[in-house]
């Protein structure tokens, strides 16, 4: 505070009223009597002085003197205080994504005003407020950057940034497509497509067979069921990484092979 409160006590022993005289050295005095205020709002750093002669009002007559020294000391500086920012880790493709921040240390007499920006996306709610969130639309395989910028510390830079990287959109693909082919042609296409499996150990492989309208009964099965064979015991493929289907009836019988990681799904299965 830049106020001192300043009391006098002095008796007379004749019970006589008595007169209280206040001086300073700097600041201004506030009130009179044996109970003042010392107001050293302006004042610039230093030892300043305050002094009250006691008297009953006659010249000469002064009945008791003391005085009081007071240090005015600069204002400390305002420093940022620590900013802590957690970005989520675990993100879904086309969710929302949730960035906040905690503050410690610091000036406790500042209000903090909270100003966001990211790199991608939009703050849909929270600006201004310890929290945002942000959409993550058309984002898929970028990093956002969230960056919070503190006001209200006077002139200082106080800012925190952190990231959170997008998932990449994960989808199936057709890895190949064939007819009624020979067998050495069908063994050549399935060696290929277990090589791809094998450099995609955590993807799935589906095979989709549509009969023909003019193919046999079961023979769609049949060659679901030969296709997987050799895979797995000529090519070594486990069997819990293969789908097989059947797709129903085209014009021409077909074979498809079809790719699917992690997290994608199913290839369209229809004539």
């Amino acid at each position: 505070t830049a106020r001192v409160q300043r009391v006098a006590r002095a008796t007379s022993p004749q019970g006589e009223p008595l007169r209280y005289a206040w001086s300073a050295s700097g600041g201004r005095i506030e009130g009179d009597g044996a109970n003042t205020n010392w107001d050293l709002t302006g004042t610039q750093p230093g030892v300043y002085t305050a002094q009250v002669e006691v008297s009953r009002g006659r010249e000469r007559d002064c009945m008791a003197f003391t005085s009081i020294s007071v240090r005015v000391t600069e204002c400390p500086a305002p420093i940022c205080p620590n900013i802590s920012i957690y970005c989520p880790g675990a993100i879904t493709l086309g969710q929302p994504i949730n960035f906040s921040a905690k503050l410690s240390g610091g000036d406790t007499s500042i209000t903090p005003v909270y100003n966001w920006k990211i790199s991608a996306g939009t703050i849909t709610s929270g600006q201004g407020t310890p929290s945002i969130m942000v959409d993550t639309t058309g984002l898929a395989g970028q990093s956002v950057t969230a960056t919070l910028e503190m006001g209200g510390y006077s002139n200082l830079n106080c800012t925190a940034t952190c990231s959170s990287q997008i998932p990449v959109r994960v989808v199936n693909r057709k890895f190949d497509e064939y007819g009624n082919i020979s067998r050495d042609d069908e063994k050549a296409r399935l060696d290929n497509f277990a090589i791809q499996l094998q450099q995609e150990p955590d993807s799935q492989g589906y095979i989709i067979v549509y009969a023909g309208r003019r193919t046999r009964p079961g023979d769609a099965q049949k060659r679901l069921d030969r296709a997987r064979d050799y895979l797995t015991s000529l090519r070594g493929i486990d069997a819990r990484r293969l789908v097989t289907l059947e797709g129903g009836t085209r014009e021409d019988l077909t074979v498809e092979l079809w790719i699917v990681p992690t997290g994608a799904a199913p290839p369209p299965v229809g004539p």
